[in-house]
């Protein structure tokens, strides 16, 4: 049976091998991890698509084909040699990396959870000791993850079929060692592709960072009388967040020129605005997917956008067209209780948002009457912008009118 290089998109038309986590003449089961396929817009995990055994590997680690193109060959039980050997000989497009099984393996063993491990977890397991079999996965198809090992070591996890006794649940909480200083963490494909596009973007850009304080008062009259009901008919919380997007999306098509790209020496403006909205995958990598014409919703639209790519990013089910096209960066650091960030822009765009956390602070209030104190909802929205796009002026002006649309909106007519 073929493997194909997948088309991970609609305009994606060639795909990089990230890695292999199979060899040449290893057993695998339909759905085991097969390899890591990576494009300019995201990197994937790739099952094996049948039960059988690696016969050939046609595409080495780093090399780039076109989609379509046939990277590896499984012998599966009952194809004849003639089959393996042609399948393999005429996937060859670059004719380096071939390697051959002469004979298709008989007797194929039930899936395991060891046939699941990423080489991460895999070291992990060996490093301690432990029978990944015992441990619960929590990942796709019940996946071991790192995250999953972790939680074991520091002893919230559970092995299967485990259950508690009274002796373990008295027993005193485990010990933490320090970190050891020479333990090395091989970077993944997620922080590896991460790591890549930050640095190209500080290269690219030069980064100008402006922040302003913003009064929430006028969200929250409508988001706490809201948000009960809201949590009851959608199953999610109705945060802060829609509410930023859609007072970024009205104040850049007063100020389009945040909304563009750099191409060569001239600024291209786009139409629509296609916010992208980053994500964290429970500290395991970052994402950016994108809701196309995002000027087009209300806070409810924008809510409901934002909770369907949260939802589809941290199982894993992104395409890689949902991470592309992206016009403008929102970052959201704020449920962490984070203060102030200065984001990095998400190439090839020319501005990104921090929202960072909104607390209850004490606040000047003018009036004919005096000046007075009351007790605000605050918090800090930060922009980075690229300095070749845009001066100082513009984006200070960008930042007051979302400001100014956040603090004086009537937001009861969004929801």
């Amino acid at each position: 049976m073929d493997v194909l290089m997948p088309q991970l998109g609609e305009t994606v038309l060639e795909g990089t091998v990230g890695s292999w986590y199979k060899k040449v003449g290893d057993t695998v089961a339909k759905g085991d991890l097969l390899l890591d396929v990576e494009t300019d817009k995201a990197a994937t995990e790739i099952e094996a698509p049948a039960d059988g055994v690696v016969s050939h590997i046609n595409v080495p680690a780093g090399d780039t084909v076109d989609v379509g193109t046939v990277i590896a060959v499984i012998a599966v039980e009952g194809e004849s040699q003639a089959d393996v050997q042609g399948g393999g000989q005429a996937a060859s497009p670059t004719g380096n990396g071939v390697s051959e099984l002469k004979t298709p393996a008989k007797g194929l063993p039930a899936r395991t959870h060891t046939n699941k491990l990423s080489p991460a977890v895999r070291r992990l397991v060996s490093e301690h000791n432990l029978d990944p079999d015992q441990l619960t996965g929590t990942g796709r198809n019940g996946r071991l993850t790192k995250r999953d090992v972790e939680t074991h070591l520091k002893g919230g996890g559970a092995a299967r079929g485990a259950t508690p006794t009274s002796a373990s649940m008295s027993a005193p909480a485990p010990v933490i060692a320090a970190a050891q200083s020479n333990n090395v963490i091989p970077f993944d494909r997620f922080r590896r592709v991460t790591a890549e596009h930050m640095v190209k973007s500080k290269a690219t850009s030069p980064h100008v960072l402006q922040a302003t304080d913003v009064d929430f008062s006028a969200v929250d009259a409508v988001r706490l009388v809201k948000k009960g009901q809201w949590k009851k008919d959608k199953g999610y919380s109705l945060t802060y967040l829609p509410f930023v997007a859609r007072a970024v999306c009205q104040a850049l098509a007063e100020f389009p020129r945040l909304n563009a790209s750099v191409v060569g020496d001239a600024l291209h403006l786009h139409g629509d605005i296609n916010l992208a909205i980053a994500i964290d995958l429970n500290h395991e990598g970052l994402v950016a997917p994108v809701v196309s014409k995002a000027q087009t919703l209300n806070v409810r639209g924008l809510a409901e956008a934002f909770n369907d790519l949260v939802v589809r990013a941290k199982s894993r089910k992104l395409s890689a067209d949902d991470l592309s096209g992206g016009t403008y960066t929102l970052s959201n650091p704020g449920p962490f209780g984070t203060l102030f960030t200065a984001p990095i822009i998400n190439q090839p765009q020319v501005g990104i948002m921090s929202m960072d956390a909104v607390k209850k602070r004490p606040v000047v209030i003018e009036s004919a009457a005096g000046d007075s104190i009351a007790i605000r909802p605050v918090g800090v929205m930060a922009q980075s912008f690229d300095h070749r796009a845009i001066d100082g002026a513009y984006s200070a002006a960008y930042l007051q009118k979302v400001k100014t649309l956040i603090e004086e909106t009537d937001w009861s007519k969004e929801i």
